[in-house]
């Protein structure tokens, strides 16, 4: 079964103030059909980012790769 993973750029606001940035970031995805939506929760799961106010999500590539196990993702064992 083919596997995919999305390359991205990110930025992420907090409510309590602040952000982050992110480049070349990589998560594992259900299929090669995910909007930026999902996109964006896949990434702060990944991470366990609290407070989270705004995710963008751009520069994104699907690409066919492995699962790594990336946190909340396909292959996280806590979603099965």
């Amino acid at each position: 079964m083919t596997q995919y993973r999305a390359v991205f750029d990110a930025e992420v606001t907090f409510s309590n103030g602040g952000g982050l940035q992110a480049q070349g970031f990589r998560v594992d995805l259900p299929g090669p059909d995910v909007d930026d939506d999902e996109l964006g929760r896949l990434f702060l799961t990944s991470l366990d980012l609290l407070l989270a106010d705004s995710v963008t999500v751009h520069d994104v590539r699907i690409v066919e790769e492995p699962h790594k196990g990336t946190r909340g993702g396909p292959s996280d064992p806590r979603n099965g």
